[in-house]
């Protein structure tokens, strides 16, 4: 069977710095944190974490109200995120065979929102008459999707990838290794996540949240340094435009990136700590099928969430795989930890900065921990030729996410 060349096309956001990719870059270059305090979770007992990153849904008006009903916040960030990367693609939709353009979104769990809805309607009295009709399609894990192939007439494959903070590039990595075989044109792939207080409590109770920095969120969190104590959830969405380089050419079209490498490997391990040894396998695996050795790197742009034993058990793969030249840096620290959204919105920021030839340092990361030493951390912007990027994504259940961009 014919192996199709894949290219990126397109690329959307919503974050917390807003709607657009350039503010998102924007933000990363002036480097503003956009964590706050989040007064508002003071009604919920027992969260020790009380600092988020939270972005706004905006208007809506303009998706009509019958599609619109099925939507929560992560659906609007999916169709918003679209929206944005196919403008940059120049792609109408409606002139392409409708079974022929897919979507693939991630999340951790669907709408947290409609979900904490769902039950707060319910569980006071056990009465589920109370739930509006459309309350079920905002809950269910492939909402995004849904919603997205129903805004835009998409009749072609609709998935949803569901690996907690791998969810987004795993999405990528689905639709990259469908359009090599040729079995779509086009997919619009990528993430989205929401902002609640019961995902910031779960993670609560894994001990794995910022609980220091409550009346210094923007000092959080610290990927890779010394004084980092957890992770900051976040959220927003992320979308690429993703095509068969044939059908990229055939239609003039400017390429942004092509995918030459993916690989998701689990560790067979433990359901909640990070295991060095996948990590390694995982990001080998992306680079030998780019055909690109450690050295042709130009940047990683890591995982990192500022977790203890996260963060060190990433940097010795790092080491183990790159040594201590590659350029590495963690955008955790301007936006939180967007989970199922991570990887799409992460890789959306890498690709502009090979575009721009320019890579960014992680933010607050002002003294690299000793467990964290020996890999290539940034101290400030640096100019760059990049002809080659890696992005990880890691996530709990011990799922391993790599891939490799190139430069067109």
């Amino acid at each position: 069977m014919k192996q199709h060349r894949v290219v990126i096309t397109g690329t959307g956001v919503v974050t917390p710095f807003g709607r657009g990719v350039r503010t998102m870059m924007e933000g990363i270059r002036e480097g503003r944190s956009t964590v706050r305090r989040m007064d508002e979770w003071g009604e919920y007992k027992g969260i020790k974490s009380r600092v988020g990153a939270p972005a706004e849904v905006g208007d809506v008006k303009h998706i009509p109200r019958q599609k619109r009903r099925s939507m929560s916040p992560m659906s609007f960030f999916s169709v918003f995120s679209a929206e944005e990367a196919l403008a940059q693609a120049g792609l109408d939709v409606s002139a392409i065979p409708p079974e022929r353009v897919g979507v693939i979104t991630g999340s951790t769990l669907g709408s947290a929102v409609a979900i904490n809805e769902f039950f707060e309607m319910v569980l006071p009295h056990k009465n589920v008459e109370e739930v509006p009709a459309m309350q079920f399609f905002k809950c269910m894990s492939h909402s995004a999707s849904m919603n997205v192939a129903q805004y835009f007439g998409l009749k072609g494959y609709v998935m949803a990838t569901s690996a907690a903070c791998a969810s987004g590039l795993q999405a990528i990595g689905t639709g990259y290794q469908l359009l090599k075989l040729g079995l779509q044109d086009v997919f619009l792939c990528g993430g989205a996540e929401e902002l609640h207080a019961s995902v910031t409590g779960t993670f609560d109770l894994l001990y794995a949240t910022s609980t220091k920095y409550n009346d210094a969120p923007q000092l959080t969190p610290r990927p890779f340094d010394r004084d980092r104590d957890g992770l900051v959830c976040g959220e927003g969405g992320g979308l690429v435009v993703m095509e068969t380089l044939e059908h990229a050419e055939k239609r003039g079209a400017e390429i942004l990136a092509e995918i030459t490498g993916y690989e998701t490997a689990g560790s067979g391990e433990h359901v909640s700590q990070s295991d060095t040894e996948s990590m390694v396998r995982c990001m080998k695996g992306a680079l030998r099928e780019s055909g690109l050795s450690p050295s042709d790197i130009g940047y990683i742009n890591a995982h990192a969430t500022a977790t203890i034993q996260g963060d060190k058990a990433e940097a010795d793969a790092i080491k183990e795989v790159f040594g201590g030249v590659t350029p590495v840096s963690s955008l955790k620290g301007y936006m939180g930890h967007t989970l199922g959204a991570s990887g799409a919105i992460e890789l959306i920021a890498t690709i502009e900065m090979m575009r721009s030839d320019i890579i960014y340092p992680g933010l607050n990361l002002q003294n690299v921990a000793p467990d964290c030493q020996g890999i290539g951390h940034l101290s400030g912007p640096q100019e760059a030729k990049l002809k080659a990027v890696l992005k990880n994504c890691f996530a709990f259940g011990g799922v391993n996410t790599a891939m490799v961009c190139v430069k067109p």
